[in-house]
């Protein structure tokens, strides 16, 4: 930042500093040329006519440089067929005449004639009355003087430029530093954290500008705690539900019983259900932290309800509602809690099933209905234990609506059991996060 800041400071500076020193140069030499013309132009209204054609002056100019030789200030009148009329402060010398010109301006240049003397000129070339010769009127000025104001214009220019250039740098660098300073606080912060000496890094001692950033930053913390927490939680959870089937299998082989097949295939399938229970909270966790996650409810509908309507062909399974809703959550994690939902329906309904979904606001309601005997209210809650079954005629491992439950929290939604006002079953709500 630093640098760039002082690259673009010397750019600007150099090229206003050049335009500067253009503007004001011209100014100065443009201020020499007014006085050269006012000269000529002196001298054009005093030429007149002498008795043999030869042009002379009325009077004197009034700058007395013109009387001293090599003053520095020259003029000259020339005529072809005449010798030069010239000022005594040329001495033995001569301005160069070139050819005429032929309008009615004053033209200027710079002359090297008298070497190493440089010289600003102006001329012009005049008709006086009563004469047919086109006289050259030239007016020289040594530039010794405009070059050494045009130097010192410069010098001064570069000083001053120079100075403000390293003034403005110095005021970036302390700009830069004073502002980035807060990030070394803040890196600080964070070492003390890591080190253990603090467990959130404290806004109190940071200014207001990197506030949102230390939000951001402690609400990562927080989000990794929890995550870390939920890991040691659903590690525990797993442990606790393989102990009492290790337990028991321990048991029985222990004290030799004829039943040890049956009991080990009995509690192999319970540990088997509990690993897939946790497996696939464990999935949904890991998918949570991508943000990006998005998915189309119809086209995951259609095809869960295409699975679950070759497990049980008998059964009716229709669908209504917006088309063009989206959720928050991976496709995968969708289509597991919408299997669970429809293949209950399907499995514990009359023979008919209807899926709606809903747009509310930011959240999008799938609503699962049936035709079949339904849950009491008491049970409503219980229902959504690990293992819990109301039905035990048919084959399942309780688990699909504890599973529906804890994939839809893990992405902030929820799952609510209700009644069914139009079939008379089940009515499961499933309120899923929209994505825009």
């Amino acid at each position: 930042m630093i640098t760039i800041a002082a690259l673009w400071i010397i750019v600007l500076l150099v090229g206003g500093g050049l335009a500067l020193e253009q503007v004001l140069s011209s100014a100065l030499v443009t201020n020499e040329d007014q006085q050269l013309e006012y000269v000529l132009n002196a001298m054009i209204a005093s030429a007149e006519l002498g008795p043999d054609g030869e042009v002379r002056l009325d009077r004197q100019l009034g700058d007395q440089l013109f009387l001293e030789p090599y003053s520095g200030h020259y003029w000259q009148i020339t005529g072809t067929g005449y010798e030069p009329f010239l000022s005594r402060s040329l001495w033995d010398r001569h301005l160069y005449v070139s050819p005429p010109h032929h309008d009615r301006h004053a033209h200027f240049y710079d002359s090297d004639e008298f070497a190493p003397e440089h010289l600003r000129v102006v001329e012009r070339d005049i008709i006086l009355p009563g004469s047919p010769v086109h006289w050259r009127f030239q007016v020289a000025e040594s530039s010794a003087e405009l070059d050494s104001n045009i130097a010192k214009l410069r010098r001064v220019l570069i000083v001053s430029f120079l100075v403000l250039g390293l003034g403005l740098i110095l005021m970036a660098t302390l700009q830069t530093l004073y502002g980035l300073w807060p990030l070394r606080q803040l890196r600080d912060a964070i070492a003390a954290m890591r080190s253990g000496k603090a467990s959130r890094i404290a806004l109190s001692s940071l200014p207001r500008e990197v506030a949102p950033l230390v939000n951001e930053l402690n609400e990562l913390l927080a989000h990794n705690e929890q995550q870390a927490e939920e890991a040691r939680t659903h590690a525990g959870n797993l442990a606790h539900a393989l102990k009492t089937p290790l337990t028991v299998i321990v048991n029985e082989a222990t004290a030799n019983s004829p039943n040890l097949a049956d009991m080990v295939i009995r509690e192999a399938a319970t540990m088997r259900r509990q690993v897939d229970h946790h497996l696939a909270r464990a999935r949904a966790v890991g998918r949570r932290s991508a943000v990006q996650s998005r998915t189309a409810v119809w086209p995951a509908l259609e095809s869960v309800e295409r699975a679950v309507g070759l497990l049980y062909p008998d059964v009716r399974i229709d669908r209504d509602g917006q088309k063009t809703l989206s959720v928050r959550v991976e496709r995968q994690d969708l289509d597991e809690m919408l299997g669970n939902l429809i293949e209950n329906a399907a499995k514990y309904g009359g023979g008919s099933a209807f899926v709606t979904v809903c747009n509310a606001g930011e959240w999008v309601d799938l609503l699962i209905e049936d035709d079949g005997a339904g849950i009491p209210a008491a049970e409503r809650e219980r229902i959504f234990d690990r293992g819990a079954r109301l039905d035990t005629s048919k084959p399942g491992t309780g688990l699909g609506l504890a599973i529906v439950r804890d994939v839809a929290e893990i992405y902030g939604g929820s799952v609510a059991l209700e009644e069914s006002d139009d079939m008379g079953g089940l009515l499961v709500r499933l309120r899923l996060p929209r994505a825009e």
